[in-house]
């Protein structure tokens, strides 16, 4: 890619904000030298390493590549012989650190996900954990030697303090008796590395020794006392030999990382490799940027692009598309309207995409893989080679016309722009034709409607504008494409008050033609403002009706629920009530088989109080109605044999087989089950007969007449929701009607009812099994349902 577009595009303040996310010198240094990739594997591989770093950065969190430093030149050294310093040692220690941390960070959740395309990087890394632990051992800092690093140091060191010590005692003695009269102060103090006391001048051949230095003002003269020269001598000694066995440390830690520096170089080489690419991955998390697709027809398709150079809180989305139905895109629209931004927007995301970086624009954006981008963007006026603008575009857009090619996309901002309006309409018309003739990608800004007619007239050429907003005077930097670029000169004046006659005089002056062409443009951005009103307004309406329709299928679900609720509810009491009575029936038939035909009065009391027990709890099933609260009732009078009735306490239908007594209880035959209840819980009703018309739809009885309940349902005709709501009810009733198998008539159609049907019967718990209907039964517009 070359150098100025680079540099026009602002590529490189991407690479410093992407250097900014690596914490390695040299992952930075990689980030500050990336470019666009030769070949689309490549480029697909470094998406997909990224893709895998954000997903491992969002289950892990984020990889620890502190200490991790370029020690390559000091570890190469070693096989030399070098023998490194303290320093370099421990930078090679602290590396060597970083690796076994990376290594640890690859290891997490290792055999419960599938590798990944960072897998083996992690893998091959090898730390010398060893080595890194040695170093440690024997060197505290880059001044200090640990006393433990070997035996014999630690022995000197031991030597030199007792020598230390006991040269101290002899000074000490001296400054504090023999020569205290003949002292400038009484302290001992060294120079060039031996033990001294500080004499008066005027008094130096008083003290025998050797003179090592003098004081400023020559006043003192630091004399080291004879005595002392034997052991400040072995002190010396001592000094020169713990020398010699640093170095022999310094040398064996130096010949083990020689041991293992092919590994660590290796090592090193996948942690800075690794770094970038985490770096390229937070720097996507930072943009909230998605992996783009690659085409390999030279489009590109950018939906909700940014500009990752703009504040994403200030930045408007564009959307964008090259290169399928048109390969040129000319764009107008005010100054500052955001012309420009979508030029470089578009040119800086296909860059970064072709260097394996994730894009500011929704995911499903589409680049091309472009061999080469060419730009003229901005002022490229020359004082020193003496060019006006004008001339120095033209220079540019000379040196592009020669290089660019059909693998290329090329940028002009205000094409034409610096000279005659006239002459400078007809060149960028020429240029763009030349580039659309040879198939060449183009994307250029102007101000000249001949553009615009151009596009208009010309197979594979496309209009676009930067809208703006006349009420405001400002722009709303929406790109809208296939819309040619208004004239708002007129309206802004208007509204910043010219006068009226004056924007009357200059649209006289306008060519009929321009004149008519802009009035076309201006009732096109009206109709296009109106249908994208509508739009709105419709996307609204679609929105509501969606919601509407997820609270109805809510509301239907509870219902449902609340239906198997209760009828698990009434099966449960009613079974209970059938225990009950069984237990009583069994024991009052044992009393009747062991009594039945006993004279004595035994027997008879027995058989008595049985019959006294039934009574009871006859009466308290018969009384039940009584305690409950009174919101229906019928007329004794008015109850006869045969009448259609609800129990409203339990919501059951039946038929009245026994008239009131006294009290008002009476029998009700509900389905196979009889009934004792009262009249003040019934209510009069008709019991629904299964139709295929259509009509109202009332509630069919839980529990419905045995002899009356039709094995069929037919349910033709109806709506869907109208079809579900009696098939639910007709279910209800046949399940308690303890029948086995029905069958449901639905009719073929376009099939919409029968897998409603098919829906709503896999919800029902007590459906044991249904099948579409065979040959004889139907096919197809029958449901065979199975119940149990």
């Amino acid at each position: 890619m070359n150098k100025r577009v680079i540099e026009k595009l602002e590529f490189d303040k991407i690479r410093e904000r992407l250097a900014e996310q690596a914490a390695s010198a040299e992952a930075r240094r990689l980030c500050m030298e990336t470019l666009p990739l030769s070949s689309a594997d490549e480029i697909e591989y470094r998406l997909q390493r990224v893709a895998d770093a954000v997903d491992r950065i969002f289950k892990d969190g984020s990889v620890p590549f502190g200490g991790l430093k370029d020690v390559r030149q000091s570890v190469l050294s070693t096989e030399r012989e070098f023998v490194l310093a303290a320093g370099e040692l421990m930078d090679i220690a602290s590396t060597l650190e970083a690796v076994e941390t990376i290594k640890n960070y690859g290891l997490k959740d290792r055999f419960e996900t599938d590798p990944d395309s960072l897998s083996d990087d992690f893998d091959c890394l090898a730390p010398m954990s060893r080595v890194a632990g040695e170093i440690r051992r024997c060197i505290i800092s880059e001044e200090e030697i640990a006393d433990d690093a070997s035996p014999r140091l630690k022995s000197i060191r031991r030597s030199i303090r007792i020598a230390q010590d006991r040269i101290r005692s002899d000074l000490g003695s001296m400054v504090q008796g023999t020569y205290a009269s003949y002292l400038m102060e009484p302290v001992i103090t060294q120079r060039g590395g031996r033990f001294v006391i500080p004499v008066r001048s005027e008094y130096k051949n008083q003290v025998p020794g050797m003179v090592h230095d003098t004081s400023s003002t020559g006043s003192t003269i630091f004399i080291e006392p004879a005595s002392a020269v034997r052991l400040n001598n072995e002190i010396r000694e001592q000094q020169i030999a713990e020398k010699e066995e640093i170095h022999a440390i310094l040398k064996q830690l130096s010949a083990g990382v020689a041991e293992g520096s092919e590994q660590i170089i290796a090592d090193i080489d996948i942690a800075v490799g690794l770094d970038h690419i985490f770096a390229c991955a937070k720097l996507a998390l930072d943009m909230k940027a998605f992996r783009p697709v690659f085409s390999d027809d030279l489009s590109f398709d950018l939906k909700d692009a940014r500009h990752p150079l703009i504040d994403e809180k200030k930045a408007v989305p564009i959307s964008l598309y090259l290169g399928r139905e048109f390969d040129q895109l000319i764009i107008t629209g005010p100054n500052t309207g955001g012309k420009t931004v979508t030029l470089k927007t578009a040119g800086l995301l296909e860059i970064m995409g072709l260097s394996g970086l994730f894009i500011p624009a929704a995911e499903g954006s589409r680049l091309g893989l472009f061999k080469e981008i060419y730009a003229d963007i901005g002022d490229e006026q020359s004082i020193e080679q003496s060019l006006s603008t004008f001339s120095a575009h033209m220079a540019n857009i000379v040196d592009i016309l020669k290089k660019c090619d059909k693998g290329s996309l090329c940028l002009f901002d205000e094409l034409g722009a610096g000279t005659d309006p006239e002459e400078g309409a007809a060149l960028a018309i020429s240029i763009l034709n030349f580039m659309h003739i040879r198939g060449i990608r183009a994307m250029a800004t102007t101000h000249y409607s001949e553009l615009k007619m151009y596009a208009l007239d010309t197979k594979g050429v496309e209009n676009a504008c930067c809208e703006f907003d006349v009420e405001t005077l400002s722009p709303t930097y929406h790109l809208l494409i296939g819309v040619p670029g208004r004239s708002n000169a007129f309206a802004i004046s208007k509204k910043l008050g010219l006068p009226g006659y004056v924007i009357e005089e200059a649209e006289r002056r306008m060519d009929e033609s321009d004149r008519e062409f802009e009035s076309v443009v201006g009732r096109l951005d009206d109709a296009r403002q109106e249908l994208e009103k509508l739009q709105v307004e419709a996307d609204t309406e679609r929105h509501t009706a969606a919601s509407l329709r997820q609270e109805l299928d809510e509301t239907q679900e509870k219902l449902r629920k609340e239906r198997d609720r209760i009828i698990e509810k009434a099966k449960r009491e009613a079974a209970d009530i059938l225990a009950d009575a069984k237990l009583q029936a069994d024991a009052v038939l044992r009393d009747i088989n062991k009594y039945g035909r006993s004279t004595d009065r035994e027997g008879v009391k027995k058989l008595e109080a049985d019959r006294a027990m039934l009574r009871r709890g006859m009466e308290r099933h018969d009384t039940a109605g009584e305690q409950r609260p009174k919101s229906a009732g019928i007329d004794p009078g008015q109850i006869k044999a045969g009448m259609e009735v609800e129990i409203v306490s339990t919501g059951f239908k039946g038929m009245v087989t026994t008239l009131p007594d006294s009290r008002g209880n009476l029998s009700v035959q509900c389905g196979i089950i009889n009934y004792k209840t009262n009249v003040n819980d019934l209510v009069p009703t008709v019991i629904d007969k299964p139709s295929g018309t259509k009509g109202s739809i009332t509630r069919t009885s839980h529990l419905s007449h045995a002899q009356t309940m039709s094995s069929e349902l037919n349910i033709i005709g109806l709506t869907v929701d109208e079809g579900i709501a009696r098939l639910t009810d007709y279910l209800d009733d046949a399940y308690m009607s303890h029948m086995s198998e029905v069958r449901i008539v639905h009719g073929k159609g376009t099939g919409k009812l029968r897998d409603a049907v098919a829906r709503e019967l896999k919800k029902i718990k007590y459906v044991k099994s249904y099948r579409a209907g065979e040959y004889g039964e139907g096919d197809a517009g029958v449901t065979i349902v199975k119940l149990g």
